[in-house]
């Protein structure tokens, strides 16, 4: 068994690198969405929404997410987020991870 913990230590956003095992995602969390059009070469991106809500764009489409909303960004599809409320917070997992995946589009 291996557990990670979120505790006052650590940043609003970031990854748990005592996860990084072969085999498993890598997972992040965060109180806010990346703002910054970008897209992965080979891994899903999924976004597990805990709470509050945020706006996110994948190509031409924009939606809202909310608490318990899921959401998979395949690989190639450009995305980006727009907002999100103050109470947001997502947990992300990278499947399969892969180093030097994501490209900033300008």
């Amino acid at each position: 068994m291996i557990i990670a913990r979120n505790d006052e230590s650590r940043p609003t956003k970031g990854w748990y690198s005592e996860l990084t095992r072969g085999g498993l995602p890598s997972i992040g969390f965060a109180n806010q969405g990346i703002k910054e059009r970008h897209y992965h070469r080979k891994s899903y991106e999924v976004y597990l929404v805990v709470r509050g809500s945020s706006t996110i764009r994948v190509n031409q489409t924009t939606t809202t997410l909310h608490a318990g909303d899921v959401i998979v960004v395949e690989p190639g599809e450009l995305h980006t987020f727009q907002d999100n409320t103050s109470n947001y917070f997502h947990f992300v997992l990278h499947c399969p991870p892969t180093v030097n995946d994501k490209v900033v589009v300008p």
